[in-house]
């Protein structure tokens, strides 16, 4: 039986003693071409297929940076050992979780129980005032029309709570994830690297730094940006009288992870409780809402951006839209990171900036200075 070698060079033999007619040739070309679209075809169907494992790595990749980013920043100001700051640093972070919710936690809960107990009073004098004239009876009598079943509600109740289940679980599998890859970085990294031709690789290695940095730094301002929307909006709805505040800034803070989501959410319930107390406080819960959007979208983020990433607004919203509208629920609250991954790759690969070019940032390191050409 002859070995593949010699069946190689058999093969060699015939096709040098039998000369390729363009006829053949154009046929290899054709078949050439096809395979390559069908091995495309096929490699996008299995990367749709597994979006949902692809999602929750990237997921994973964010869950590791910030725990690198703490790690390296701790051991910059101790020169601790890689484990022990890696240690320390999930600690504290669990610590501050833990120790938040503990030290609010007796807090939030009252805030909540008084945010549910006073919702429905507060809607029925919402309703009651709108009863009083002919436009908001119209209103209220469409919105009857357009209110749904108790069977809808019961299916909506059973599906809300599975959704929360495996949110829960992910979230879980999320942090396990990030934690196994920030305690090995070098090992996936090169992984990662050894998986791309050698003549790309150094070109590969940069875009991959670009992209780690530039999610850094959004995780940097966007968490500025949370701790501003969570706490000027706590703290506005309080001074306004508008009861469970605080309720209402926590969840404002959480949800501005996903840019411009924090103040549409805490919206509702904020001015169904401010016009419940009475019309002066609804329309001063509006104001603030107002306000505090305005001060992060022209003041804190604009001030941060310099600092941390440059994002346009407006590709901002439409990738949280086209995110949403591919992805689902995991898309909209990865889309923005996702955003920049695939703004650093245009500019990275289509547009041919160099990676320093790419990197609008205070953390980003120096440009290498220029090789004076040779005489």
């Amino acid at each position: 039986m002859s070995t593949f070698v010699e069946q190689s060079e058999q093969i060699q033999h015939e096709a040098a003693s039998h000369p390729t007619s363009p006829r053949d040739s154009f046929e290899r070309r054709v078949f050439r071409a096809t395979a390559v679209v069908l091995a495309t075809v096929a490699a996008a169907y299995i990367l749709w297929v597994l979006i949902d494992l692809l999602l929750l790595l990237f997921a994973c990749s964010l869950v590791s940076l910030i725990l690198l980013t703490v790690t390296n920043a701790l051991r910059r100001r101790t020169r601790l050992p890689f484990g022990v700051a890696l240690g320390l640093s999930v600690l504290a972070l669990l610590g501050l979780i833990v120790g938040a919710f503990a030290f609010f936690g007796a807090t939030m809960q009252g805030e909540f129980a008084e945010l549910a107990a006073r919702l429905p009073a507060a809607w029925a004098n919402v309703q009651a005032r709108l009863q009083t004239s002919v436009v908001g009876a119209a209103i209220l009598e469409r919105a009857g029309a357009l209110a749904p079943s108790a069977q809808t509600i019961v299916n909506a109740a059973t599906s809300a709570l599975a959704a929360v289940g495996g949110a829960l679980s992910g979230f879980a599998l999320v942090l396990v994830g990030g934690l196994y890859l920030a305690a090995q970085p070098t090992l996936y990294a090169t992984g990662l690297l050894r998986l791309i031709p050698s003549r790309a690789q150094s070109p590969a290695a940069e875009t991959l730094d670009a992209i780690s940095v530039s999610l850094k730094n959004w995780l940097k301002g966007q968490a500025l940006g949370m701790v501003f929307v969570g706490v000027g909006t706590g703290l506005g709805l309080w001074l306004v009288g508008v009861p469970a505040a605080w309720a209402i800034g926590l969840v404002a803070g959480l949800a501005e992870f996903v840019p411009y989501l924090g103040v549409i959410v805490a919206g509702l319930p904020a001015v169904v409780l401010g016009f419940g107390q009475g019309t002066d406080t609804g329309l001063w819960t509006i104001g603030v809402l107002i306000a505090v959007q305005q001060l992060q979208g022209n003041l804190v983020m604009p001030l941060v951006q310099n600092r941390m990433v440059d994002l346009p607004p407006a590709i901002t919203i439409f990738g949280i839209i086209a995110a949403g509208i591919l992805f689902g629920v995991a898309g909209v609250l990865l889309a923005t990171p996702l955003t920049i991954v695939v703004l650093v790759l245009v500019r990275r690969l289509y547009l041919h900036e160099d990676k320093h070019e790419v990197l609008a940032s205070a953390d980003a390191p120096d440009a290498p200075p220029p090789v004076p050409a040779k005489a």
